[in-house]
């Protein structure tokens, strides 16, 4: 059965290669050139010089961007500082006491990326990207997002090959600078930031049907720390009831399936409480797992400056040699902007993308201002392995201050289960975030 099982998985890697050759052979259908790189992820985007309405004239590039012969370029740079402090009651001081764990305030770098992107000057879309980060956790530099992406007009999307994000839930897919949080929901850390592979995605205007489907291996990203699977597959549909931009109104459906094998047929479960500087509060250690099964659902509703969102995250986990397990966790959120401001949706990716700026704090105005109220929930025990259950509450405003800025200030509480304890700490967190993107 697995001999099986691996063929199919090598067969299909094969057929998503012939795939995007065949994209590339393809007769091009009549298109504009691309005002921006379809990435699925909106990362840097380069904006092709726009002209001038009454001259004519193309307008000046921002600094970042060059346009050569070959290929346009855009060079950007991200920057995360993270502070956080705490208020522990005693009982969760004892689950640290076991955990051999002793939290202090911490302030300390998240990361520091720089990126690239163009595309090139041909008739078929054609663009490329590269990401460096250095990780505050490892304390080291990492490849991140990289590859190339082929428009495919004929089959309703794009491809991409490269290090990319896998597709699984819409959140996880977003540019980790753009989200409402600090950090991406518990419930979906099982599922690796990247991962090295193919991936088809699109959108049906007419019908708002979207989609992602994806196949990924660790040949190139082999001892990497996202890199837990051997192979995965991910596929990634949903719908849009409606979607009226003009208004800024929509509803958006839908549900992440995801099958791989573990490496080395082992699995540790394990997720911070949406707090970078935090250790890992639940935490299974590594079991036996031939192959994961994964479940997500998602549902979003904006109408103008509000917006509320939730995703279910479902893990299942099989072995051969030892007792089957699963994980469920969730989150539910609602976000407000208290200034003239809605967060746009990008229908390539089927995502919402950054937040949009009328007058900066630096232009005389006072940016954009947001409030955030959301509740996660994370259960890691099942059967014999007691990893720890967590539910946490956080009350957040982002104030961006300019396209690049955007000031965090974060309250939360949250209780932990574990060691047969209940015990509860609260949150006090901010941070600083540049993107120019």
């Amino acid at each position: 059965m697995t001999r099986i099982t691996q063929q199919v998985s090598e067969i299909s890697t094969v057929l998503l290669w012939l795939c995007c050759f065949l994209a590339l052979s393809m007769p091009v259908l009549a298109q504009e050139a691309p005002k921006e790189i379809p990435d699925g992820t909106e990362g840097v985007f380069f904006v092709m010089p726009e002209k001038d309405s009454i001259t004519g004239e193309e307008k000046p590039l921002p600094i970042n961007e060059f346009d050569t012969r070959l290929t346009t370029i855009k060079f950007g740079m991200g920057y995360i500082h993270d502070f956080v402090a705490y208020r522990q009651s005693e009982t969760f001081l004892q689950q640290m006491d076991s955990l051999d764990y002793d939290l202090e305030a911490t302030l300390k770098v998240r990361d520091f990326r720089v990126l690239g992107s163009g595309v090139f000057k041909t008739k078929r879309t054609l663009s490329w990207k590269f990401a460096f980060m250095w990780d505050g956790n490892l304390d080291s530099w990492l490849v991140r997002e990289s590859g190339l992406t082929i428009g495919v007009p004929e089959l309703g999307g794009h491809f991409f090959i490269g290090r990319t994000k896998e597709g699984y839930s819409l959140v996880k897919v977003m540019n980790g600078h753009s989200p409402w949080t600090a950090e991406r929901q518990m419930a979906i850390d099982l599922v690796p930031i990247l991962a090295d592979g193919i991936k088809w995605y699109g959108t049906l205007p007419k019908s708002r049907i979207f989609w992602n489907l994806g196949a990924f291996n660790d040949v190139f990203s082999e001892g990497q720390g996202f890199s837990t699977y051997e192979w995965q597959y991910v596929a990634r549909v949903g719908w849009m009831p409606f979607y009226k931009p003009e208004e800024g109104t929509l509803m958006h459906l839908g549900t992440s399936l995801r099958y791989g094998k573990p490496l080395d047929n082992m699995f540790q479960a394990r997720s911070r409480p949406e707090s970078n500087p935090t250790p890992f509060l639940i935490e299974t250690g590594e079991f036996p797992a031939d192959r994961s099964s994964h479940v997500g659902l998602e549902a979003y509703y904006s109408l103008n400056r509000f917006m509320v969102g939730s995703e279910v995250a479902m893990h299942f986990f099989t072995s051969s040699v030892a007792p089957n397990h699963q994980f469920y966790g969730g989150n539910l959120f609602v976000s407000y902007f208290f200034t003239k401001t809605v967060r746009p949706y990008k229908t390539i990716g089927s995502i919402y993308g950054f937040v949009p700026m009328e007058k900066s704090v630096f232009n005389n105005g006072i940016g954009a201002l947001e409030g955030v109220l959301h509740f996660s929930v994370f259960d890691l025990n099942d059967g014999n392995i007691q990893g720890g259950r967590i539910w946490k509450l956080t009350a957040q405003t982002n104030w961006y201050l300019s396209k690049v800025i955007r000031l965090e200030l974060l309250y939360s509480f949250a209780e932990l289960h574990r060691f047969n304890l209940g015990g509860g700490v609260q949150f006090f967190q901010s941070r600083i975030q540049f993107s120019i993107l």
